[in-house]
């Protein structure tokens, strides 16, 4: 096998891997979504505690929790389908492509499930304490408003999808969780407190125990009464289990190798995965800088993907390079026709060209003048998609519409990182 054979397998390989790590990925976080709607589902019935208390006054925070729940679900979906029609394309660029087009929605919802346990484990403290016989309701109400108001702007920047919304709800998120598991703690303390009756407070203590073994947060929420203090000379590291601090497991190491897959790739972003792991880390990591270079590098942190970071934002001062449709817009009715429709519609393959790079694709500044040339990019892709649809003698499936389009991109020098259309 010649040297373009074996880039062509290597490539084939490492889309694979993306492919199965994604995959992993998904059903990661679809286990914590499931996980969360049987418990906002169990807290809705829950008469005699959270749900009928004070004539369902925090029923809405119940609610609130459910609709959360419903855009991460949407996200995960879609995620789920462009890593379908993924595993269908025969080019391995247009694989990872596709597969990087899905990571945003991955992101968001793996960001904003993590959130959302926090919500829900808020909940269920409520819960335990008024089944017990706590009535200090206003307080708890002016709490949870407070605490919804703290998460509410990340929540937004998570459900947007915009990359540099993304970016900063997960450079903000390990402090935003530090800051509600710190509720969290001092909030367990005062019921303590306000339940009078021994048998009531040692029933508290010992459900409140479970709330947080049952949590989806394990590690960030803390223990009721710690039985010793935060060692605070334990660092992170990475060991053969994973990423370690001290003897306990952060995240295990086949969780570590699934996002060095997905960073590399390009799939998901450091900035994410790091938040990920100081949320699990608990309070200590969660209120300190980022990770060490170790546990960075393991995840997949180096000059490659510090360079797509780097080249896919626009630098001080500079615009950022406008968006470009691939699939020709002024066909989209002909794409609509061979599949291009929902999330694989033509508005999410487009790319970010600089000016000179755009012009020379499309035969200089005028466009209507480019159009009389036939290595335009719109004449000679859509004339090339005409000539194979008339050689097949049926209407091009979108998959074959990929393979072709995937081809003429790496002729052109078109860089095959596809970002959403924004614009009228």
């Amino acid at each position: 096998m010649g040297p373009d054979g074996t880039e062509e397998t290597a490539l084939w390989q490492s889309a694979l891997a993306a492919h199965l790590a994604v995959r992993g990925a998904l059903l990661d976080v679809s286990g914590s979504t499931r996980n969360l709607s049987e418990e906002l589902s169990r807290l809705r019935k829950s008469h005699w505690g959270i749900a009928g208390k004070a004539a369902g006054l925090f029923v809405p925070s119940i609610e609130y929790g459910q609709s959360q729940l419903r855009w991460l679900d949407a996200e995960l979906a879609a995620a789920t389908r462009l890593a379908h029609a993924a595993a269908d394309v025969e080019d391995p660029d247009m694989q990872l492509a596709l597969l990087r087009l899905a990571g945003p929605r991955l992101e968001a919802a793996m960001l904003g499930s993590l959130l959302l346990a926090a919500w829900v484990d808020l909940l269920n403290l409520l819960d335990v304490a008024f089944k017990q016989g706590y009535n200090s309701v206003e307080t708890l109400f002016v709490d949870m408003d407070r605490w919804r108001k703290m998460g509410e702007p990340a929540m937004t920047a998570l459900a947007s999808l915009e990359p540099g919304q993304v970016e900063a709800a997960a450079e903000n998120m390990p402090a935003l969780m530090g800051y509600l598991s710190g509720e969290f703690n001092r909030t367990a303390e005062r019921l303590h407190s306000g339940l009078r009756n021994v048998e009531k407070v040692m029933l508290l203590a010992q459900l409140m125990e479970l709330v947080t073994m049952r949590s989806a947060l394990k590690f960030s929420l803390p223990t009721l009464r710690p039985s010793a203090p935060v060692t605070l000379g334990v660092g992170m590291v990475m060991g053969e289990n994973g990423v370690m601090m001290g003897t306990r497991i952060v995240v295990s190491a086949e969780w570590v190798e699934m996002v060095n897959r997905l960073v590399r790739a390009g799939v998901l972003s450091l900035p994410a995965v790091s938040a990920a792991v100081r949320i699990h880390a608990g309070q200590m990591m969660m209120a300190h800088g980022e990770l060490p270079r170790g546990v960075r590098e393991a995840l997949g942190d180096g000059p490659e993907v510090r360079g797509m970071r780097v080249t896919d934002k626009a630098g001080a001062g500079m615009a950022e390079p406008p968006r470009h449709h691939v699939l020709p817009k002024e066909f989209r009715e002909w794409f609509e026709k061979r599949g291009f429709t929902g999330d694989m519609d033509i508005d999410q393959f487009c790319v970010k060209l600089e000016q000179a790079h755009h012009e020379a694709i499309h035969g200089g500044g005028d466009w209507k003048l480019g159009r009389t040339w036939p290595g335009e990019w719109n004449r000679m892709v859509m004339k090339a998609l005409y000539e194979a649809e008339t050689r097949a003698g049926r209407m091009l499936t979108r998959n074959a519409i990929l393979r072709i389009v995937a081809s003429n991109m790496k002729r052109y020098r078109i860089p095959m990182n596809f970002v959403p259309w924004r614009g009228p």
